[in-house]
């Protein structure tokens, strides 16, 4: 029974959609199918330039080596310090939250200027490195720059996704293999992974993407080590070439789009 008055009829449906379909439609798809396009231009073997030019492989072998190694990482630690605060509670937890899930209102570019002054040249570990007789160290422009700072971007998402995880488990469960005489490793086994096993699933997928996708970061750190966002950029910007930056930027979207589209086959879920 209707409530109310009666539906709104079809047409204006239609005039109310129309402005979203026309946004869709020159904001998304257009941009879209002129990338996939665009290409073709140059020829159909500009599509596998990533496969078949040795300095775009190792760009994306050296993206995807550094986003997997931090997803790792990210998940390991994450995990760790997710679970511990939704299992023990003390006075002034709630601001240690806050203060571990800080960085996420942080762009990337900021937290590629914190590395810098911690590990740039004329950063904290450089100081301290020349006042004891080592010379100046730096790390923040090359692997290990970009590795810490996309673990530091990284992590504050991954220990949020834990926390609530984990603080929403039947603890009963790991009552009862306690009370079955489990040792604190098989509860960890048999208990803590099957349980957050969908969530270390779509938190891993979300931070790989991230990390496979990271511009601004990368811009500012990688100075001895490219990424791919960093070789379309240099593409499109410092060489017109239009055609390869599309080809580079259909591979990097179509290996996110795979593995978030996997992660929600495999868990089930939609929350991304």
């Amino acid at each position: 029974m209707r409530h109310g008055g009666s539906a709104p009829s079809r047409p204006v449906l239609l005039a109310c959609a129309a402005p979203a379909v026309a946004f869709f439609a020159a904001f998304w798809l257009l941009p879209v199918a002129l990338l996939l396009a665009l290409p073709a231009g140059k020829g159909w073997d500009t599509y596998f330039a990533v496969l078949t030019h040795a300095r775009y492989l190792q760009s994306l072998l050296q993206t995807l080596g550094l986003s997997l190694a931090v997803t790792l990482a990210t998940l390991v630690l994450g995990a760790l310090v997710g679970i511990t605060l939704a299992r023990q509670r003390f006075h002034g937890r709630a601001l240690l939250l806050s203060l571990l899930t800080l960085p996420l209102s942080f762009p990337g570019v900021i937290v590629g200027f914190f590395m810098i002054l911690l590990g740039g040249r004329q950063g904290l570990v450089a100081d301290l490195s020349e006042a004891l007789g080592a010379g100046r160290t730096t790390f923040a422009y090359g692997l290990t720059g970009l590795f810490l700072a996309y673990l530091y971007f990284s992590l504050p998402r991954a220990i949020a996704t834990y926390t609530a995880a984990a603080g929403s488990m039947d603890a009963q469960l790991e009552e009862a293999a306690r009370s079955l005489g489990a040792s604190r490793w098989r509860v960890a086994r048999d208990v803590w992974v099957p349980e957050l096993a969908a969530t270390t699933l779509a938190c891993g997928a979300i931070v790989f993407a991230t990390a496979m996708g990271a511009f601004g970061t990368a811009f500012t750190l990688s100075a001895k080590f490219e990424v791919l966002p960093i070789t379309i950029y240099n593409e499109f910007t410092n060489y017109a070439n239009f055609a390869l930056a599309a080809s580079l930027s259909i591979t990097l979207g179509l290996i996110t789009w795979m593995v978030l589209w996997v992660s929600r086959r495999v868990s089930g879920t939609t929350a991304f």
